[in-house]
């Protein structure tokens, strides 16, 4: 599923070079921690899909690839049924949407208006190397390429969004320079302080990490002086002092440690060695842009909030509002 080869080739003259052997080494110790089998089980669905052929694929203002009137050319209205269960074995579909030859794959988030929040904030893609922390599927993965990336690295080391994009890559385009490894930041090589690639990008991260502090110097560990760093967390109101740290659950979310307010959050930017911190969006999650689909049929967001007062979570903490911090190294 992971084409080690392209990898080393789409990175061969950047900084990443040099970690030729270290990726499958890395990959084969972190799934040796792995307990279930499913991964066997999504391999062979990678067998089992159709073959499919277009020259229609659009990254820039979206994600898609083909049109259901060549889906129709290629296969019979059963196979298209088929195609359909087996891309819905892979639920629940979290970040998109993707559209791939007119199937709408309805995501869970509207990952879409996320990246549309922060373009404009962005130093321009173009030419660059990019890491992107925690990236789920790689929905925005496939946005930075078409934004003119030079190349997109995505690390996350949940086994289900590898096979998402397992099959997104087989159908958007095996030879793009986009890939996915399924290890957390504290997996990857230590590289010289004069090393990293053009942009690191964590979005949704931060909250999840037990040392935030910690999390902010890894990313700045995998950045080339000069580069830019793309953060976006959870926050709440209040000045460079105030951070919520949630005794139980945070919207019915175990793993939530430190939630900042993006003054306290540029101010550990800064501390950390960041330069020119700019919070560019803070804006609430609306039930349209987090909630359940057919592609993601679980409990959603409007199921984390308190009923009678949709400002607070079920535990009575403010509802999530999230910001995008850019900062420069």
């Amino acid at each position: 599923m992971i084409n080690y080869q392209k990898l080393v080739e789409d990175f061969s003259d950047t900084d990443l070079a040099a970690c030729a052997d270290f990726w499958p080494r890395a990959v084969e110790q972190k799934m040796l921690g792995f307990t279930h089998g499913y991964l066997a089980q999504w391999q062979q669905l990678m067998a089992e899909l159709p073959q499919l052929q277009s020259a229609q694929l659009e990254l820039k203002a979206e994600v898609r690839i083909g049109t259901d009137l060549e889906l129709e050319q290629q296969l019979n209205p059963e196979q298209v049924a088929e195609f359909i269960s087996q891309l819905k074995t892979l639920a629940p579909w979290r970040k998109g949407p993707f559209s791939l030859y007119g199937i709408e794959i309805d995501t869970e988030w509207r990952s879409d208006w996320k990246w549309d929040r922060l373009l404009e904030h962005i130093s321009a893609l173009q030419g660059r190397t990019v890491i992107d922390v925690g990236c789920g599927n790689g929905y925005h993965c496939w946005r930075m390429l078409g934004e003119g990336a030079k190349a997109v690295l995505g690390i996350d080391p949940t086994q289900k969004f590898l096979a998402q994009f397992g099959v997104l890559k087989r159908y958007l385009g095996e030879q793009l320079p986009v890939h996915l490894l399924p290890l957390g930041i504290e997996d990857m090589p230590k590289l010289a302080e004069s090393e990293g690639v053009d942009t690191v990008f964590s979005m949704g991260v931060l909250y999840h990490r037990k040392s935030p502090i910690d999390h902010l110097l890894e990313l700045k560990a995998l950045l080339k002086p000069g580069g830019e760093l793309v953060l976006e967390t959870i926050v709440i109101d209040g000045d460079e002092q105030c951070v919520l740290v949630p005794q139980g659950r945070y919207a019915q979310m175990r793993n939530i440690w430190f939630l900042p307010s993006a003054a306290a959050l540029a101010l550990w930017l800064r501390k950390c060695g960041f330069k020119d911190v700019r919070i560019v969006d803070i804006a609430e999650t609306s039930l349209d842009e987090q909630r359940a689909t057919p592609w993601m049929d679980f409990h959603s967001l409007t199921d984390f909030l308190d009923p009678q007062d949709k400002s607070k979570t079920l535990e009575g903490h403010p509802a999530p509002k999230r910001a995008i911090i850019i900062a420069q190294l």
